[in-house]
Parts: C-alpha cells; structure tokens; sequence
C-alpha cells in the first residue's frame, strides 16, 4: 500500500494538471470573465493581484487569467465591446518611392465589408532582416522618430468619428458592426488597429516587422492609443502622451484632485465632451467607487510589453496628481513581472500642449530602442515627475494598498 501512494499521487497531479490548464487559477474550475460586478465599492484603487472570486494571485498564469477579468471588466464598464478579428480580413499593399498604401479589407461575410486605406512612410536605410519597425500614430505624430523605423499616420477619426457626443455609432467600424454596437470610438479605434497588424501578416511585400510595432497618440489620441496597446498584445510598445482623464490617469484620483479644489477633467465631464467611452460608463461617473478596476489596471493590461507615457504638469486639466499615482499604481504590474523596467512614466512641464520638449528624447529614444529596433544593452529605467500637483498632496499609501508580488 505505501508503495501505491506516489503513484496515486501522481495519477492526481495530472489529473488536476487536465482539470486546470495553465492560464486558469487553480482554485477556480474556469476563468470566469464578467463583465459587471454588482455590489462593487472601494475608494481606494482596486488591487490588481486579486481575482475576481477574492483569492489573490501568485504565478504568472494566473496573471493571465486575471489580464482576461480586467479586460472584461473595462469592457463592461466604459469600453464596449470589442469584437474579435472577422472572418474575412484582406490586404492589399502597393508602394512608390518612400510611400506605401496599405489597403485592409475586413467583413463578417463576404457581402458585408469594410475597406479602409493607410499610408506607411519608410526610412530611406535599408530595411533589417526581419522588415522595418512600425510607429503607428493616431491622427498625427506629436513625438521624434529615430532613423531606421517606418511610420503611419492612422486616421481613427474615420474609423469612429469623435467631433462631440452627437458622433457616436459613426465610421467604418459602425458601418460594420452596426451604430448601436455598444463599441466605444477608443474602442473601435483599437479595432482598426488589430486589422492594421492583421493585414501586415497578410501582405509580407509591406516590408514590416510584425514583431517590431508601437502605437502613440496625444491628448484625445493619446486615450486611445492606451486603449490599442492594452487590447492588442501585437503592440510591442504603447507611447501615450498627455492623455489625461481616459488615458493613464485614475478616475478615483481625478475626482479626488476635483473635490480638492483643483480644475481636472474628470468622469462627469468627459462623458458629456465626446464619444470616446460606451453609454454604459454614464451610469458609474457619480458613483467611481463601484468600478472593480482603474486605469491602473488598464494600463496593466500591457505588461510584459514596453509601455512608456509622457504627461505635462503644465496644464491641470491634465489631472497631474491623478497621472503620477496611477501610473505608480500600474507600475507595480510590471514589478510583479520581473520586468519594472519595461514601464516608464516621465512628468515635466513648461510647455504647450503635445509639444514634446527634447530633453525628453533620450528616455523615448531608449524605449524605440528597446523594443523596436532590438537593441539588448539599453536603460529603460524612467519614472519620475517634477512633482507640481497644484498644492494637492500624493498619499500613496491613501490609495495604494497592496505590494507587488513575486509571480513564479
């Protein structure tokens, strides 16, 4: 009988080993992804290490399971929902000179489809091995570009239109999916930006790198390319700049800079500025606590990838405070990773708006080339702020109460 024992324990190990794939929590038969949690409320920002049923998280799988709940949270709450790549997705590329055309096709049938056409502009080097580097930049580049990586001006805009809140259900997207898809325009614009890569799989004569792609935006743009780079792992580095409210602030942190006096876009008012969150986020701007996330998390979405964001204390609309906290929040992501420094964060001030000033290029630069040009002997160690929060004070142990965990 004592002979018997390591083998039952064995056959039970692999049994359970069946019963639990890598990706599900061990204490739990699924991954269970809601969309809501009703009864939710807490002040402080959500802890991201713990899943959904209560149990904390302690290996990387079980990060994996957790990335899916907040990403179905988020979805629930203020993003939409985000279809998955159609059944039909066709490209068509052509170049002359330094200027390619790259043209993406994407349907439900082959009767109802969308097509939608961006420029690429190479380098004039020759391309590496594996293809040139991609920058994609919502609406217009606002940042420096180092030689060697290829760059497209994504037009979301015609993707999902966001003139005002009179936009919503308007683009390519909505003609496709219909202009009550619950679909947020952050949402649809993070859409367009999968077909982009799925088109550049399909069309090897583009000449790019899928491997080798980051996203950037500012302001409004700089929202959504957060957005893209959280829902789309293809995303090898995520550059917001100056996003704000929506972007790699903290909705509980932007209400706390509010209700201290100071004038910060917040969720009450972005709800009435445009189209760039779901309907269903009306229902939550008074009641912030009742989120089971933050952007924190949402940021968090992209760890292990590279992620480095620029904020400007400069204008207070930005929620300044709210900028540093979250993202020191979300930084704690990476840590439990291993990876701390494939997150950035750097605040200054003492410039306009999008303007990004050149002191800043040598951090930028590193995270270019970290992750898309290959480089292996690179610091991408930034995180800092100049501090100016316009008097209000950051607490983080008011807001923070969790330590990173070592996931195994």
């Amino acid at each position: 009988m004592t002979l018997l024992r390591p083998i039952v324990l064995s056959l039970v190990l692999a049994a359970t080993a069946l019963a639990f794939p890598s990706d599900v929590h061990p204490r739990q038969s699924v991954c269970a992804t809601p969309s809501t949690i009703p009864g939710y409320n807490q002040t402080a920002l959500p802890d991201p290490f713990i899943l959904n049923n209560g149990a904390p998280i302690t290996t990387r799988a079980e990060w994996a399971c957790r990335r899916q709940q907040i990403a179905s949270l988020i979805q629930g709450y203020e993003a939409g929902y985000l279809p998955p790549r159609p059944p039909v997705v066709e490209a068509i590329f052509t170049k002359t000179g330094t200027t390619g055309n790259l043209t993406v096709t994407a349907g439900l049938t082959t009767e109802q489809q969308v097509s939608f056409s961006q420029n690429i502009t190479y380098p004039s080097i020759a391309a590496p091995a594996a293809g040139y580097p991609l920058l994609i930049a919502y609406d217009f580049l606002a940042i420096p570009v180092p030689s060697g990586i290829a760059v497209m001006t994504y037009a979301n805009s015609d993707m999902a239109v966001q003139n005002n809140v009179s936009s919503r259900g308007q683009g390519i997207f909505y003609d496709l999916y219909g202009s009550n898809a619950t679909a947020s325009a952050m949402t649809a614009w993070a859409w367009g930006v999968s077909r982009i890569i799925d088109a550049l799989e399909l069309a090897p004569e583009a000449n790019i790198n899928p491997n080798a792609i980051a996203v950037t935006g500012c302001s409004r743009d700089g929202k959504g390319a957060l957005m893209a780079g959280a829902f789309e792992e293809r995303v090898a580095l995520t550059i917001p700049q100056e996003s704000g409210s929506g972007g790699d602030t903290c909705w509980r942190l932007s209400k706390y800079e509010q209700d201290s006096g100071d004038v910060v876009q917040q969720a009450t008012e972005i709800v009435t500025e445009n189209v760039w969150l779901s309907t269903s986020f009306d229902n939550y701007v008074y009641n912030i606590s009742e989120l089971p996330y933050d952007h924190h998390s949402l940021a968090g979405l992209i760890a292990p990838r590279g992620m480095i964001s620029y904020e400007n204390t400069e204008l207070e609309w930005l929620s300044p405070l709210s900028g540093y906290g979250c993202m020191t929040a979300a930084h704690t992501i990476w840590e439990a990773l291993g990876v701390s420094e494939n997150h950035g964060f750097v605040q200054v001030g003492d410039h306009p708006h999008c303007e990004f000033p050149t002191a800043l290029n040598q951090s930028l630069f590193a995270f270019f080339d970290k992750f898309l040009l290959g480089e292996t002997n690179v610091n991408t160690s930034y995180f800092s702020t100049n501090g100016q929060f316009n008097g209000t004070a950051w607490v983080p142990q008011q807001w923070i109460n969790w330590t990173a965990p070592a996931l195994a």
